[in-house]
């Protein structure tokens, strides 16, 4: 929706990293507690693809879209219909009404349907005495629109600063003499957070104004779950850039249940090219930005889906520390960044800007990665996993980017002999007592060299200790959740078979489950000679891994 301020591009501007550095509260505020949106939200918004003109039979027809093309596996869920829902006033009674020429159903009947899909339903508020599009706001009837929208079965609530002028909101500005409109919205904004918990029910919240009136990263985390940082993006590459740029200088105002906001997608709305937009997804990704499609999802192409349901770079938008990326070099033609991911690997993407094909770099150190002789670099595009000696570097055409998961050790995952090493607790796989017994415990310990530390993993797929004489083994065969591995007598079987996945994770080719510190998940569960398991796959660091 239309905002009322402009924001300086830094994004586009040439600027260093050092410049990037913005006056923050000391102590940041809180996060929003409502128990929602610990990781970016992801969904589709009608707002960027069909504006005024949607529809019931449009939004139905999206979450029919999102449920059966494989973007709810991916984890988009939740379906929200911007401005021009409702009706032009109010009832008899003071309650919002939908427009009944776009939506018959009403807006408790499409919110079952969207719920009847496996999704998650929201709509589109201003806190002022009227939307964008000039419908009834919520000023002055907060607590009845939190209940309604409640009893409707809202999951998402966007919250528009729109109609904010005297003229516009003439009795909102009555009501507070001598304020400045900053004042007013924080006041605004902060009542609907407050009414919106009182209903008990869990709603994510977002914050859509820009900029100046409202400057939502120095207070927005402590009453909201996301919040804009920019004017309405477009679907151009430069305005892509603008909002982009808008975001990076708060890196330190993003956390878990609270994240800066560049605005919606333009993925799949034609005005950029798919690399523009595989651009577009990677940086959003990096900035632990909301993943709201705005594209017409029933009519999108296969390109276009390729790149929203591309899971590598949606687990870095997802992963669970909740960090946004800070900019390692932000100059006129080329972007880097670097975002910590939860189990110690970095990502790291690398964008060209410029207009005809250039190769940029950067090393490992200068992204905050641990000095060491070689890093495994997993390309989350081109899925290819290679290693360096730290230089991380990629030629790219106008306007391309490349995005590497990057972790210390070798990305030559077959045949080099390493230790093996827990992100969770920095400990080697170890093999107890320096046992060569058939059916010895494996463990966690401190790293020491030991030969009862190497790992090798084998062409053929097995991960050999003790120097290469023997095999990790899943006793019996399992395929149970919990089941301790061993030592054992390398045979061929499938039960010895493991592959070291580019997340970090080492997964049982038998069993499909993941190689786990047990009780690694927990402080207490990362002690010396903690034993390993199989267990089901998760973004855990006690089931990450990378070769020392």
């Amino acid at each position: 929706m239309s905002v009322r301020s402009t924001l300086t591009a830094v994004f586009t501007a040439g600027v260093t990293a050092a410049a990037l550095v913005t006056a923050l509260p000391a102590t940041p505020a809180a996060a929003h507690d409502n128990g929602v949106a610990l990781t970016p939200p992801m969904g589709w918004n009608s707002w960027n693809r069909f504006g005024c003109g949607i529809t019931e039979a449009k939004v139905r027809a999206q979450a029919d879209a999102i449920a059966t093309k494989g973007l709810k596996a991916a984890g988009y869920q939740y379906v929200v219909v911007d401005d021009c829902w409702m009706a032009s006033q109010r009832d008899g009674n003071g309650n919002l009404t939908h427009d009944t020429g776009r939506f018959p159903g009403g807006m408790k009947a499409l919110a079952d349907y969207v719920h009847g899909k496996g999704l998650k339903f929201g709509l589109y508020q201003s806190p002022t005495q009227g939307t964008c599009q000039k419908r009834p706001g919520s000023y002055g009837y907060e607590r009845k629109d939190a209940q309604q929208f409640a009893a409707w079965g809202v999951d998402y609530l966007k919250y528009d600063w729109c109609q904010t002028s005297p003229q516009e909101s003439p009795r909102m500005w009555a009501d507070f003499p001598g304020k400045s409109e900053k004042d007013i919205a924080k006041t605004l904004f902060t009542r609907m957070s407050n009414e919106l918990k009182a209903t008990d029910r869990p709603i994510v919240y977002s914050l859509s104004a820009c900029c100046s009136a409202v400057d939502f990263p120095s207070w927005a985390g402590s009453v909201s779950n996301l919040w804009r940082t920019s004017t309405d993006i477009g679907d151009t590459w430069n305005q892509m850039l603008r909002n982009a740029g808008s975001a990076i200088p708060y890196s330190g105002a993003a956390k878990r249940g609270a994240w800066n906001d560049p605005d919606m997608l333009e993925v799949g709305n034609g005005g950029m090219t798919d690399t523009e937009y595989r651009t577009h997804f990677s940086v959003w990704a990096q900035l632990a930005a909301p993943l709201i499609a705005g594209n017409d999802l029933s009519t999108t192409d296969s390109a276009t889906l390729g790149i929203l349901r591309d899971t590598d770079v949606i687990a870095v938008d997802q992963d669970s520390l909740g960090s946004q990326a800070t900019a390692v070099t932000n100059t006129a033609d080329v972007l880097v960044l670097s975002k910590p991911l939860a189990n110690g690997d970095r990502s790291i993407s690398l964008t060209n800007k410029g207009s005809t094909t250039a190769t940029i770099s950067t090393t490992a150190t200068a992204a905050g990665l641990p000095s060491a002789s070689s890093y495994k670099l997993a390309n989350l595009w081109s899925k290819a996993v290679t290693s360096t000696s730290g230089t991380i570097s990629a030629t790219l055409p106008a306007h391309g980017t490349a995005m590497f998961r990057v972790a210390p050790g070798t990305g030559s995952t077959v045949g080099a002999t390493r230790p093996l090493v827990s992100a969770s607790s920095l400990r080697c796989l170890d093999v107890a007592d320096h046992s060569t017994t058939p059916g010895a415990k494996v463990a966690i310990w401190d790293c020491n060299g030991g030969g009862n530390q190497t790992t090798t993993f084998t062409a053929a797929g097995e991960l050999r200790l003790n120097n290469g004489t023997q095999c990790l083994d899943v006793p019996g065969g399992s395929t149970g959740p919990g089941t301790k591995v061993v030592l054992w007598t390398c045979n061929g079987g499938e039960n010895q078979k493991w592959q070291f996945a580019a997340d970090g994770t080492v997964v049982g080719k038998q069993s499909g489950l993941c190689l786990d510190v047990t009780g690694g998940d927990k402080p207490a569960g990362n002690v010396n000679g903690t034993e390993l398991e199989i267990w089901s796959c998760n973004p855990g660091a006690n089931q990450k891994w990378h070769l020392g």
